[in-house]
């Protein structure tokens, strides 16, 4: 079995690339296998992989590999969120998968195309640079047809009020990449980007608080990771500084998905990063400045006015996100559970045979 690991740089961990052909495809076994990898990886000292890639060349024609997410929680070995993405580990299982020769080697230019099989994206990613440890990628999540903007409110409303304790909090649930619930900082108290990029507990049990509030207020599950919640404020002359909760403590930047998020959700008249982002006076594809505790990225989006008069989502791109390679990680020891059998013996759910480039294709990728 090939497990690599890569990190995206502003990500909270580093992602475990897993090989999909080494793994079942059905819920309950896939589980079970990456309860056991989680376990030797914690032997191996990688208990701070938190995040898991598995892909495989894909088995659509339009992209050259198939992606599944599973965010890894920390309540216990086999406790695991699979309903939503992450861009970082997208950037990393494309670096391992060109290391591993999964698919053709990375030069600056080509575009490997990623199916994201949790929530159907279609995401490029464009290398800009490479070097022997690591590449440059510019990501572009694609809307294919475009999207109404108005379509990506998870509640049809720009801004959803929600009771929490003992008051109201307006905020904006927006689904791009990733569920988000944008909240303006002075809600919580917060009064510039100093306050906001401290590391409060107090900040941090608030957010937190108040993501379960929104989860209770819609009737949604408020186990798991999503929606994520990111705190907002205003920079001076555009753009917006963000604190954003990851798993399980502070992000370090904010997610990809979550800057693509914001990039589509300041867009939407009215909402929350809307307004703050002063987007009323501004071009609507103008770049978008975010800044983070952990540095600034900026975000760029295109949208198109459809003859209905509403905006219609094309893309949302981020450039400038560098991945680190750190290597295949020896075979994990563990035997995982046994679920069939086969004349009379029982075999593993893993299998144990090595993909250096089996079923690769070696389509080359656009440039």
């Amino acid at each position: 079995m090939s497990v690599s690991l890569a990190r995206a740089h502003g990500a909270p961990c580093p992602t475990a690339v897993l090989d999909g052909r080494d793994f079942p495809e059905s819920e309950p076994e896939l589980l079970r296998a990456l309860a056991d990898l989680r376990a030797d990886l914690s032997g191996q000292g990688a208990g701070d992989v938190l995040k898991n890639a598995i892909v495989r060349p894909s088995r659509h024609p339009l992209f050259d590999l198939d992606y599944r997410f599973v965010q890894s929680l920390p309540q216990s070995h086999d406790s695991f969120d699979l309903r939503g993405s992450c861009g970082h580990s997208i950037l990393a299982a494309v670096e391992a998968a060109a290391r591993t020769g999964m698919i053709q080697p990375l030069v600056p230019g080509c575009r490997v195309r990623v199916n994201v099989l949790n929530n159907g994206d279609n995401v490029v990613c464009e290398t800009e640079e490479t070097s022997d440890g690591g590449t440059r990628f510019t990501a572009h999540f694609l809307c294919s047809p475009p999207l109404r903007l108005p379509e990506l409110l998870m509640t049809g409303e720009p801004v959803t009020q929600v009771p929490f304790e003992g008051r109201v909090v307006p905020v904006s649930l927006v689904s791009m990449g990733n569920p988000y619930a944008f909240v303006d900082a002075s809600e919580l108290g917060v009064s510039g980007p100093g306050t906001l990029f401290a590391d409060d507990p107090r900040l941090f049990t608030a957010m937190t608080r108040l993501r379960v509030a929104v989860c209770e207020s819609q009737g949604w599950d408020t186990f798991g990771a999503f929606p994520k919640i990111a705190a907002l404020l205003p920079q001076e002359g555009g753009g917006l500084f963000v604190r954003a909760v990851s798993v399980p403590s502070w992000h370090p930047t904010v997610a990809l998905t979550g800057a693509i998020c914001l990039g589509a959700a300041a867009g939407i008249a009215g909402s929350v990063p809307w307004s703050l982002a002063g987007r009323a006076a501004q071009d609507p594809d103008a770049l978008l400045p975010v800044r983070t505790p952990g540095g600034c990225v900026r975000v760029a989006a295109r949208s198109t006015q459809g003859p209905d008069g509403v905006r219609r989502l094309d893309w949302v791109s981020v450039a400038e996100k560098q991945v680190e390679y750190r290597g295949l990680l020896p075979r994990p020891r563990t035997t995982a559970p046994q679920t069939a059998s086969v004349a009379g013996r029982r075999t593993p759910v893993l299998a144990t045979s090595d993909h250096a480039s089996e079923e690769t294709p070696w389509v080359p990728l656009t440039a």
